[in-house]
This record gives structure tokens, C-alpha cells and sequence, in this order.
């Protein structure tokens, strides 16, 4: 019988692999030596808007993310790509050109790649990056009292949701877009310059569902002010039409019995909490006397940000560990 991954090795095995399945993050982190620990991640998916330019550049930004969302800075990336046969091959070129693009304002080179036939268009990258082993951000490092910190509206996935419906306005659509072909490097810098320990991207899970991997990272609770949550333009408008991606139903499944609405917020903002995201921004959660100096920095690198919660206590450690007790908070 074969084991499972966690069964057949363990940190023990590789005592320079600082993140891996052990604790599983938003990438893997191999120390190299006393100053030097690589971020290692990948990621792709198929188109979530129309213009090839524009999806490209979203996959790269949203494949870079990762190493962000661990205080990195990617030095170089690999191209992953699925491409039907009956397709235009210039639509990929486009495609490759808006990773690029998104690659060299990372401050780091496209090194090569690998592409597929496959009957599903896709896109993706594999990024390294580099960070300093003593100040990798995970998400284990939410302490009780921390304050929380969003760096990209949300809203995304019920944006493009409406657009592939045809019911999007350009306006909206093209709102979200740049958002999404926005970088979190800035973020990252921010986070390190004031030595942030924890942080993860809001992608495909959700607020709800990456917030909740921190609280259970971290032994905590995470609570949010659903009033103070920034929201794309449409979002909510889209949300009342019913343009729900099939993700968040997801998402709001696996999250059952985890989430306490304390106040039960309008129908439309609660399908922002569980709205799957795509590039979105970066949760990071910072003690509240360091809150002023993060902001500071976050302005002087053109990150945007809102505070939309704060960590606290959960209310039974055996309870948490069974699952049996919500570890995120709504008021």
C-alpha cells in the first residue's frame, strides 16, 4: 500500500526544506545557506477574460502572488501552457506577452517553459524567488491581537462571472481586470521592511476560506468587519443578479460549521466573503502598534490597503482541532 505524502517524508528527511507538506503554505521554501532560502510555486488555469493580453497577465500576476505572499521576490519564471491545435497561434503569443510583461515588472526573466496540446486552453507559471530564511512570512504567525490587513478589493470572481455572461459593463469588467494585473510586490516589500510573519494571498478559497487557513495555522481566530471590506465596483450589483461562480458554492460548503455571522450581513456582501478571487491581494495580519509604520510604507510604494479585522482568541483548542468550533468570525 502506498503511503501518503505526510507519511513518507517528513521534515526530519530534509531539514533545509523550511516549508513544504509538513506545513503546507502559499509555496515551498528551500534554505540554501545562512542568508539565502529559495521560494519555489506554480500556478495556472484557464481564461477568465477574453483579451489574450490581459488573461496573460493575470495568470503571471497571480502565479507571483505566491511568492509575495511569503516575503519574497521572484528572480525568474517558466511558462506553463495548454493550447488547442485549432486555435491561432498569435492568440498564445499574446498570451506569453502578458506574462511577460507582468514577469519583467517583477524585476525578473522569463528562463523558458513547456507547453500542451490540450482540448482546454491554460496558462500559468513556475516562479522562484529568493528570501532571507530568518524572515520568510507564513501562515502560522497570527498572534492574538493582530490586526488585519487586506491590499486588493475583492469581487473578482463575480465580475468575470457576469462578463462570460454577457451581462458585465466594460467599465466594470475592465475595473477588475486591472486589479487583477496589479502586483503584490509592493505589498511584499512593505511587509519586510517592517518584518511582518504572516500573510497569505486571496485567490481561489476566498477571504474566507485563506482566512481560515491562517486561523487554523496560527491557533487563533480571525475576525472581520464585513462593512469595512473593500468591494470592485459591480461586485455587489452582480451578486444580487445572481452571476455566482461555481466556486464559491464550493467554498461556502468545506467552510460550513468554521464561520460565526454574528450579525448577518446583506445577501449581495455575503457573496463577496466567499467569493472565489483570482490575483487578488494579500491578507496580512501585523501586531496593531506596527499598523501606522505598515501603512506608511504600503502608501510609499503605491499599495493600496484597508483594515478589515483583527485576530482573537479561539474558544476551545480541543474544539478547534476537531473542527467542531468557527475559527472566523463575521460582525
Amino acid at each position: 500500500m502506498l503511503r501518503p505524502l505526510s507519511q513518507k517524508f517528513s521534515a526530519r528527511d530534509f531539514p533545509a526544506l523550511i516549508v513544504g507538506l509538513a506545513a503546507p503554505d502559499d509555496a515551498a521554501v528551500y534554505r540554501i545557506n545562512a542568508t539565502t532560502a529559495i521560494i519555489q510555486t506554480l500556478d495556472f488555469f484557464p481564461p477568465v477574460v477574453d483579451d489574450a493580453y490581459a488573461f496573460g497577465a493575470i495568470a503571471a500576476a497571480n502565479a507571483l502572488s505566491d511568492v509575495y505572499a511569503m516575503g519574497g521576490e521572484a528572480i525568474f519564471a517558466l511558462n506553463l501552457a495548454a493550447w488547442r491545435d485549432d486555435l491561432p497561434l498569435e492568440m498564445l503569443s499574446e498570451i506569453l506577452r502578458g506574462g511577460a510583461d507582468q514577469v519583467a515588472q517583477a524585476g525578473a526573466a522569463i528562463a523558458g517553459g513547456h507547453t500542451i496540446t490540450d482540448k482546454e486552453p491554460k496558462y500559468g507559471l513556475s516562479v522562484t524567488g529568493i528570501v532571507h530564511p530568518d524572515r520568510v512570512v507564513k501562515k502560522t504567525g497570527a498572534r492574538v491581537g493582530d490586526v488585519l490587513i487586506l491590499t486588493k478589493p475583492l469581487g473578482s470572481g463575480l465580475i468575470t462571472t457576469a462578463a462570460k455572461n454577457g451581462v458585465a459593463s466594460d467599465a466594470h469588467l475592465q475595473n477588475a481586470i486591472a486589479w487583477m494585473m496589479r502586483l503584490n510586490r509592493g505589498a511584499a516589500q512593505a511587509m519586510q521592511s517592517v518584518g511582518v510573519k504572516c500573510a497569505t494571498d486571496i485567490t481561489g478559497y476566498g477571504l474566507l476560506g485563506h482566512a481560515y487557513e491562517i486561523a487554523q495555522a496560527s491557533g487563533v481566530a480571525l475576525s472581520f468587519e464585513a462593512e469595512k471590506l473593500p468591494v470592485l465596483d459591480g461586485a455587489l450589483e452582480y451578486a444580487e443578479q445572481r452571476q455566482i461562480p461555481g466556486g464559491s458554492g464550493r467554498n461556502q460548503i468545506y467552510l460550513k460549521g468554521k464561520v460565526e455571522f454574528r450579525k448577518e450581513p446583506p445577501a449581495n456582501l455575503r457573496e463577496i466573503l466567499f467569493d472565489p478571487q483570482t490575483s487578488g491581494g494579500l491578507l496580512i495580519s501585523i501586531a496593531s502598534n506596527q499598523v501606522a509604520r505598515l501603512e506608511k510604507e504600503l502608501d510609499a510604494r503605491g499599495a493600496a490597503h484597508w483594515v478589515v479585522g483583527k485576530v482573537i482568541e479561539t474558544t476551545d483548542a480541543r474544539q478547534q482541532a476537531a473542527d467542531r468550533v468557527p475559527l472566523i468570525v463575521v460582525v
